[in-house]
């Protein structure tokens, strides 16, 4: 049975080169940056590494990478969601085969079923799987939203061991709430201002765009806020984030464009995003350098805007 996992995970984000192909070179630095940096964990092929613009090999090689690249360092969870269990399954495994312990597994969608083909499906991917399944109740990109009694009703199966919750507040107080008793089952949230607030309420971990650019400060949250149960210094600390908070998903810079381009700023590569997806503009580019100055970074001038 795979052990629930807990505290920050980095939703990785997968540069790519000039001809849109992954840079894996670029990628294994990346990972070394988050590992030398004290996450708690990493999350290969998530929709911040823009898995939806890749093939299925794609996807396999990247999964396979980020599971060499981490080499034991940090446990590794990978985004395996398909359209059928089957598929979702046959990805699920090909990650454990190269060391994965967990999947990330979104719900059925376009095509909607009811609440009970949502509870079936996750079902059969966890019993069918090798890796240990986490929810991704992600109802803003899928239009599903699995209810909070659902979640618990997954959370008594063996092998489902956590819930990342990219909803409403107001449904992960209550998932946290339901799940309380439940053994070996852990709550992330997915949003960076509800991270925090995540960890007053009795959640267990988080993901964040931000992690990819500020996996310390993001760290030294978690540490505060859940280690040493000091509020204030958490509160003072996410009161200096929040201001770049915002702009990992900002109007018109589709993510994970911003992120990529303030890791570009530090000296790590970002890089473009794929397409359908468009580059940030920018004003977002000189948004980020400037809380990156005021956070004490020393940064780089955003290509393609001239210093005044």
């Amino acid at each position: 049975m795979s052990i629930a996992p807990k505290g920050i995970f980095v939703p990785l984000i997968t540069p790519f080169n000039d001809d849109e192909t992954i840079d894996f070179q670029s990628y294994k630095k990346v990972i070394d940056f988050q590992i030398e940096s004290g996450v708690h964990g990493l999350l290969v092929g998530g929709t911040t590494g823009e898995y939806h613009v890749m093939s299925l090999e794609e996807r396999k090689s990247l999964i396979k990478a980020g599971c060499e690249y981490a080499a034991g360092k940090v446990p590794v969870m990978t985004g395996v969601g398909c359209s059928t269990a089957k598929e979702t399954i046959e990805l699920a495994n090909y990650a454990a085969e190269c060391g994965a312990k967990w999947g990330l597994v979104l719900p059925p969608y376009y095509h909607k079923t009811s609440e009970e083909g949502i509870g079936e499906f996750f079902k059969e991917v966890a019993a069918k799987s090798n890796v240990g399944i986490v929810i991704y109740n992600y109802p803003g990109a899928t239009g599903v939203t699995i209810s909070p009694e659902m979640i618990y009703e997954l959370s008594q199966e063996e092998n489902i061991v956590s819930v990342k919750e990219s909803a409403d507040f107001g449904h992960l107080c209550e998932v946290v709430s339901l799940t309380k008793d439940a053994e070996n089952f852990t709550v992330f949230t997915g949003e960076e201002h509800f991270i925090l607030p995540t960890f007053s309420v009795g959640g267990q971990g988080a993901f964040g765009i931000l992690v990819n650019l500020l996996p310390k400060e993001l760290v030294e949250l978690y540490e505060l806020a859940v280690d040493k149960h000091d509020i204030n210094a958490a509160r003072d600390l996410n009161r200096k984030l929040s201001g770049i908070y915002g702009l990992m998903e900002a109007e018109g810079s589709p993510y994970p464009g911003p992120v990529k381009a303030g890791m570009d700023l530090i000296g790590i590569k970002g890089g473009k995003v794929r397409k359908p997806l468009t580059q940030p503009t920018d004003e977002i580019k000189t948004k980020i350098k400037d809380e990156l100055v005021k956070l004490g970074y020393e940064v780089k001038s955003p290509v393609g805007v001239t210093e005044v």
